[in-house]
């Protein structure tokens, strides 16, 4: 059965850190999930269905924490005794923030362009590659994660949150925009 005391990087059997191999994790996932699947337990006692259930979710809860680089950044802070306080912790970086508040005028005048699609996903191929170059900082930052690299990591994990909330409210965008065809 599955040791529910080690951490999701242990469960997978792979090292510590922010780069993750995201192949080798999906094989290591199958694998787990082959293990523990409830439906091998269907003849078994209470206790085996019940914990293959358990072992089945943290399984499950392990590999999206870890494949997700947001996710990833912030559970290696609490491996590291940091309480990120939820999703409601902003940024001290104030041209960052001014940076997000032009980004949304940008988004909310996409509306009235003459190809929204296009303005929109210029917009997102934009933020992508702002989050593209936040995981590479953040990567940095768990090399050898002294408390200096480890505030720096919050702080991009920060400006990550805000860049993923734009992404999320563009894609919303585009799908009220296919609704309104």
């Amino acid at each position: 059965m599955l040791d529910f005391k080690k951490n999701y990087f242990e469960l997978f059997g792979l090292p510590i850190g922010y780069v993750v191999d995201i192949d080798q994790l999906a094989t290591r996932y199958r694998e787990l999930q082959r293990v523990m699947h409830p439906d091998r337990y269907a003849r078994g006692s209470d206790h085996e269905r019940r914990l293959s259930m358990q072992g089945a979710t943290q399984i499950n809860l392990a590999y999206e924490t870890l494949k997700d680089p947001i996710q990833r950044a912030r559970y290696l802070l609490t491996l590291n005794g940091i309480d990120m306080g939820g999703d409601n912790e902003t940024t001290k970086d104030s041209a960052f923030l001014m940076e997000q508040l032009e980004l949304r005028e940008e988004l909310e005048a996409a509306r009235d362009q003459a190809d929204p699609y296009a303005a929109v996903s210029e917009l997102m191929t934009g933020i992508n590659k702002r989050i593209t170059s936040l995981v590479g900082q953040m990567a940095l930052q768990f090399e050898t994660a002294t408390p200096d690299q480890l505030e720096a990591a919050r702080e991009i994990l920060r400006k990550m949150q805000f860049l993923q909330k734009l992404r999320y409210d563009a894609e919303s965008m585009e799908s009220e925009l296919d609704e309104a065809l």
